[in-house]
C-alpha cells in the first residue's frame, strides 16, 4: 500500500517543505480573492511538491564505477581544470557537465565512494547554467574527494562542483569536510534550474556522451577501472 502510495504521492526532500507551504498558503489567500488566480496558485504549488520531489534510486555496486551526480543532460564531456579553490592543480582533467532544468529532480548524489578533504564555496554571478563560462563565473560550491580505493595503487581525487543558473539562486551542500561518503548517497541539492560538474581523475575516460540523458546515482560515467576508451553517440 505505502509503496503505491509513493508511486503518486513523492517523497519530498526536507528542503522542498516550507516553499511547498508558502505556495499552499498563497493558494488559499489567491482563491479567497479570486477561484481563476487560486486554481493558478493550486498548480504552482502541485509543481512545487514535484520539483522537490526526491525519490530512490538503484545504484550499481562495483569498485571504480562512477554514477551521475544529477539528473539531467549530459551537456558537455570535455577537459578543463577543476576549480582553483579546491587546490588541485591546473592541469586539465576529464569533465563531464550536467544540466537540470526545472523539471528534473534536483537532489544531487556522490558520484562514488571516499572522504571529503575540501569544500569551498565562491559567490558569483547567476548566468544560465548551461553557458560554458557559468562554471567559472557563476556562484557554486566545489566539492574535493578523495577515492576510497585507489586507482593503479595510487591515490586519486576528483571534484564535484554545483553551479548555480540563471533561476537557481540557493545551493545547499550536506557533505561535510573529512565525511567518508557513499557512491550514490545524497549530499543536497539546488533549487530551481541548474548544473553539476565532476572532473574526473587524469587518464579516466568519460563513458557517457553529449546529449544524453543522465539519471543521478544510476547512470554509470566512469569506470575508474576499465580500459574503454571515451565513447560515442548517435541520435535515433
Amino acid at each position: 500500500m505505502i509503496s503505491s502510495l509513493q508511486t503518486v504521492i513523492p517523497r519530498v526532500h526536507g528542503a522542498g517543505w516550507p516553499f511547498i507551504g508558502l505556495f499552499g498558503l498563497a493558494s488559499v489567500v489567491l482563491w479567497m480573492l479570486w477561484e481563476p488566480l487560486g486554481l493558478i496558485g493550486a498548480l504552482l504549488t502541485v509543481w512545487c511538491v514535484y520539483f522537490f520531489r526526491d525519490p530512490d534510486r538503484v545504484t550499481p555496486r562495483r569498485d571504480g564505477l562512477l554514477v551521475s551526480p544529477a539528473d539531467g543532460l549530459v551537456q558537455t564531456v570535455d577537459r578543463a581544470p577543476p576549480p582553483p579553490e579546491l587546490d588541485m592543480g591546473d592541469a586539465p582533467r576529464p569533465r563531464v557537465c550536467v544540466f537540470m532544468n526545472v523539471f528534473n529532480v534536483h537532489v544531487n548524489r556522490m558520484p562514488i565512494d571516499g572522504t571529503v578533504r575540501k569544500l569551498a564555496y565562491r559567490p558569483g554571478k547567476f548566468l544560465n547554467a548551461s553557458l560554458d563560462k557559468a562554471s567559472v563565473d557563476n556562484e557554486r560550491m566545489s566539492i574535493r574527494v578523495d577515492l576510497a580505493h585507489p586507482v593503479d595503487g595510487v591515490s586519486r581525487d576528483l571534484a564535484v562542483v554545483q553551479i548555480a543558473g540563471l533561476v537557481a539562486r540557493r545551493i545547499l551542500c550536506e557533505a561535510r569536510d573529512g565525511q567518508s561518503v557513499r557512491t550514490g548517497e545524497r549530499f543536497g541539492l539546488i533549487r530551481f534550474g541548474s548544473r553539476v560538474d565532476v572532473y574526473l581523475p587524469d587518464g579516466i575516460a568519460p563513458l557517457v556522451v553529449e546529449g544524453q540523458t543522465a539519471i543521478a546515482g544510476e547512470t554509470v560515467i566512469a569506470d575508474l577501472r576499465g580500459t574503454e576508451g571515451r565513447r560515442g553517440g548517435v541520435v535515433r
